[in-house]
């Protein structure tokens, strides 16, 4: 390093002041644009408060409540499934019409049973191919219905 300059020392700092004239300008820019900023949101408050209405006020204590569409949850679910258990074991258990018009009935499950035990089911193969056996089963349906 033979250039005729000294080597100067590595300095841990700056060796020069900041310019105080603009740090000063710096922030008394960033003070009005906060102040603008300010202003421009309170014309445009105004504004609207002036030219859209926000109709009437919430009344807390309304008790007009509208429901929503369905399907809606259930609120006593369990009740519910007692409900409908206890309607399925109705079902089963008594005698009813299905269709009156048909003639299809329910009978209860255990005398549906014990019917099929008596008569027996129909067995495939005990009519020659092509004719139907003498004497159809009774046609049944669910829960036991028996159809004329």
């Amino acid at each position: 390093m033979e250039s005729g300059r000294p080597e100067q020392p590595a300095r841990g700092y700056e060796t020069r002041d900041a310019n105080i004239r603009n740090l000063l300008i710096f922030g008394v820019g960033l003070c009005l644009l906060i102040v603008i900023g300010l202003l421009g949101s309170l014309a445009v408050f105004r504004y609207f408060v002036s030219h859209q209405s926000l109709g009437p006020p919430a009344w807390p204590f309304e008790n007009a409540r509208a429901l929503p569409p369905e399907p809606r949850l259930q609120v006593t679910a369990p009740q519910d499934l007692k409900q409908y258990h206890a309607a399925q074991e109705q079902l089963m258990t008594s005698y009813g019409w299905v269709d009156q018009q048909n003639g299809v009935v329910r009978i209860p499950i255990e005398q549906a049973m014990e019917m099929l035990l008596q008569k027996g089911l129909r067995v495939r193969g005990t009519a020659p191919a092509g004719k139907p056996s003498a004497s159809p089963a009774p046609r049944t349906g669910v829960w036991g219905e028996v159809r004329k």
